[in-house]
């Protein structure tokens, strides 16, 4: 049967480019140690299971009734495997699909040493989706793969043909202005290495890389880029046959314009902090942030993807919905702490009122410097958020501790007043909604 991954079984289907496949059998990506497992579990940023319940399907997914995953593209198995050990106590099944059976093999080995057994291997081409009989999926991951393809429009429609009727996709594209240094650096090692063998391109990226003058754009960016360290990584990154990349707009244009999808960004760590300028750009610019709120969303993910100029990687959710984030607003929802441990206490005294001044948020991690109104009670709500409680319980908790006050805050008050830190915090990733269904 087609997409299987028997012993011996090659693909009868030629819908791929040949250099493409040679290189991923040749150098399988990322590089990986199956021994690794044993030692941890390597994380993927889109695919925390809370993450994608938040962003695609309204906190309300509880991922217990036969819930279907395809890793597209999947190559050695990062997120084939951080999403079938989250679900491993379900029954939900993850398709894990590639074009190169030697990144098949290593991702095998992987769960092998895990005990999973919730994986099916499909050893095939994603254009041919339409015609492999693989079902409907609820989650698509596409990672780092239309980039690569000849026309990557066509990928994109082979993974809408067997996408449920509310499912999402994570997609990550290259980014176009954060990348600039590494095409400056694949456009050299072309003209370096004409006539030159697979190993000799390798060879020379390194030594080129080694003698790189200090004005060089790649040089300057350090470690910016940080996949020049395996030759994995070096091929995939500077000498790669086929690669495009993206500006935001490029993708609104594409995803949203052409395709009908609602676009929720989410860069690694800092999640949609990066594409916005009321906290990317400086407070000095008073008369642009003045103008910000009247811009449109496109044109502010724009300027501030120019501000930023780091986003190296695109990386977001699809969903044919524009209702399918948690919608903050709603008392039968809970909020959770996410991504970092979080003291409620400390937050709380962090947020507690200033009577007109604002707060001010460092966060070295990610560069950020933010300036918000806390509020009355923001640092009241913050202290008794514990993964558990729901808004409204959190809210009575409030209230309580306001006794022999009045009139007390109401729920629709005190959303209002939390909505500044709640929609910061959210904007980093800190702080995510789940519906109490999934408590």
């Amino acid at each position: 049967m087609a997409g299987t991954s028997l012993p011996g079984f090659q693909m009868n289907n030629q819908n791929y480019l040949p250099d493409v496949k040679a290189q991923y059998e040749r150098l399988p990506y990322p590089p990986v140690n199956p021994l690794d497992e044993h030692r941890r579990l390597q994380r993927t940023w889109l695919e925390d299971l809370p993450m994608i319940n938040h962003y695609c399907f309204g906190g309300r997914q509880t991922f217990t009734r036969g819930f279907r995953v395809l890793v597209a593209g999947g190559g050695t198995g990062d997120a084939t495997i951080f999403l079938a050990e989250q679900l491993r106590a379900t029954n939900a099944e993850i398709v894990h699909l590639d074009l190169s059976m030697a990144s098949i093999k290593l991702a095998q080995q992987r769960a092998q040493i895990r005990r999973l057994t919730n994986i099916r291997w499909v050893n095939d081409s994603i254009l041919n989706l339409p015609h492999l009989d693989l079902g409907r999926f609820d989650y698509i991951n596409c990672s780092g793969v239309l980039h690569h393809l000849a026309d990557p429009d066509a990928g994109l429609r082979a993974l809408e043909s067997v996408l449920a009727e509310r499912g999402a996709i994570a997609l990550m594209v290259y980014g176009a202005i954060g990348r600039t240094g590494v095409y400056h650096m694949q456009q050299l090692l072309r003209l370096a290495n004409e006539g030159c063998g697979e190993e000799d391109k390798v060879r020379q990226a390194k030594e080129v890389l080694n003698a790189l003058p200090n004005g060089n754009w790649y040089h300057r960016a350090g470690d910016l880029y940080g996949d020049n360290d395996t030759d994995a990584g070096i091929y995939d990154s500077l000498l790669h046959t086929q690669d495009r990349a993206y500006t935001i707009e490029e993708l609104h244009a594409w995803l949203g314009d052409g395709h009908g999808f609602t676009l929720a960004l989410s860069d690694v760590n800092r999640g949609r902090f990066p594409y916005l300028p009321e906290l990317t750009l400086g407070r000095e610019a008073r008369q642009l942030r003045a103008r910000l709120p009247s811009m449109s969303e496109r044109a502010r993910h724009a300027m501030s993807e120019l501000l930023m100029g780091d986003i190296i990687r695109h990386n977001l959710y699809l969903t044919p919905d524009a209702d399918a984030q948690a919608l903050y607003g709603q008392a039968d929802f809970i909020p959770f702490y996410f991504h970092e441990p979080l003291d409620p206490k400390a937050l709380a005294k962090m947020f507690e009122p200033k009577h007109g001044a604002l707060t001010i948020l460092a966060h070295p991690h990610l560069g950020l410097t933010a300036a918000v109104d806390a509020g009355l009670y923001a640092g009241q709500v913050l202290g008794h958020i514990d993964g558990m409680r729901t808004f409204g319980e959190i809210f009575n908790q409030v209230r309580a501790g306001l006794a022999g006050r009045s009139p007390l805050p109401d729920n629709a008050t005190l959303f209002a007043d939390f909505a500044p830190v709640y929609d910061l915090l959210n904007a980093i990733e800190r702080l995510l909604l789940r519906h109490v269904i999934c408590r």
